[in-house]
């Protein structure tokens, strides 16, 4: 039983002292359920960690599915401290986990069961009625009601842990976030394509509600270009799976799937997390959906580069998987429930010069044309 000091509470960092849990740690960091354990510095937690053999046992279960082994791994972070002298005192007892505090369980099955057994064995079960007892065989850490590290013997499973969401239809996923308005422009753009295309190896998608393209100083999207639209929609998203708790721990400027310099920074406050792109905040709201490598946030207004803002330089073309609009049709924009494709015209003529401390666009015209764009959808 170790007694050093927590170091800061760096799970992957003190995982790293011990080569039986190397794999064990891989798949914290693949997760980022690392990120959730060091989140918590204020709070007593317990790690149930697995050897070698108890987590590829634990993988195979989960069909080497990485969103259902983020389950699980959840599930063996529990929020409250034990060891064997705390078990043995008060006996059994429910431990809340990260599995529950995600709100993708139930509060029951959520919970662990501590169990104290025979001699000075203990163990950790499933909530559920007949769960197996995996025993604590090694006490890896202890820092008395703050933070332990203990191996058990085999992962603890139950009925429906490895249970994911569905990430099939992205164009739905977005409508029901009720960004619908930004589902119908990527669809009509082909961005959503690229969205889909980097969902398997890693994407970050923060998506604006109907409502951030009715603030004043919005970027009037139906008078864009083609060019402007995509990187304006490629800006919305990170080449990388992050999640909210994740993005905190970020340093420094975050490339976005947008071509040239286009970058954001985390702006972090306790749980409160922005995103600044040098001319204004943005803040992330909520999680529609995170199921590794994919992270699905939405933000409450949009992010618009830098050099979108009138005086900026005309973008070049960039190259799209689908057809982009013409910048200057009229019709309004529909948010179909399925992705399909879309022929426009690619004609394009340059933006008149305007005020250059705001976006393209100008207010009244930007607010006319969402109206539109939200009625139609309504």
């Amino acid at each position: 039983m170790a007694a050093s000091p927590v170091r800061g509470r760096n799970i992957t960092a003190i995982l790293d002292g011990y080569k039986e849990y190397k794999l064990y740690n891989q798949y914290l960091s693949e997760t980022k359920v690392c990120d959730e354990i060091n989140s918590r510095q204020s709070t007593s937690m317990t790690i149930l960690v697995l050897s070698k053999d108890a987590m590829t046992t634990l993988a195979k279960d989960a069909g080497d599915s990485l969103p259902a082994i983020k389950n699980a791994l959840r599930l063996h972070s529990v929020l409250d401290y034990y060891d064997r002298k705390k078990v043995k005192k008060y006996g059994d007892e429910s431990a809340a986990t990260l599995y529950q505090a995600t709100g993708d369980a139930a509060s029951s099955t959520g919970n662990v069961k501590v169990v104290d057994q025979d001699d000075k064995n203990y163990g950790f079960s499933a909530a559920t009625p007949g769960a197996r007892i995996c025993t604590v065989t090694k006490e890896v850490e202890t820092h008395p009601f703050k933070f332990a590290i203990l191996e058990v013997t085999a992962p603890i499973e139950f009925d429906g842990l490895f249970d994911t969401p569905s990430t099939a239809n992205l164009t739905r996923l977005l409508e029901r976030a009720g960004c619908k308005v930004f589902a119908a422009l990527a669809a009509k753009s082909g961005v959503l394509k690229t969205y889909e295309a980097a969902m398997d190896t890693g994407l970050t998608l923060f998506a604006p509600n109907d409502d951030a393209f009715l603030a004043k100083d919005a970027p009037d999207v139906k008078s864009m270009s083609s060019a402007n639209l995509t990187k304006l929609l490629q800006y919305h998203a990170l080449p990388a799976y992050n999640t909210k708790t994740s993005l905190k721990f970020l340093k420094g400027s975050i490339r976005t799937l947008a071509t040239g310099k286009d970058a954001v920074t985390v702006v972090a406050k306790g749980d409160d997390v922005a995103l600044d792109t040098g001319k204004s905040k943005s803040r992330v709201a909520d999680t529609v959906v995170d199921s590794v490598p994919f992270c699905l946030l939405t933000v409450d207004s949009l992010l618009v580069p830098p050099e979108l803002y009138v005086g900026a330089p005309e973008a070049a073309p960039l190259p799209s998987p689908a057809e982009a609009p013409s910048p200057h049709a009229t019709e309004t924009v529909d948010a179909p429930s399925v992705p399909a494709d879309h022929a426009a015209d690619h004609k394009t003529k340059k933006a008149s010069s305007a005020v250059a401390s705001r976006p393209i666009g100008a207010f009244a015209a930007a607010a006319a044309a969402c109206s539109v764009v939200l009625a139609s959808l309504l």
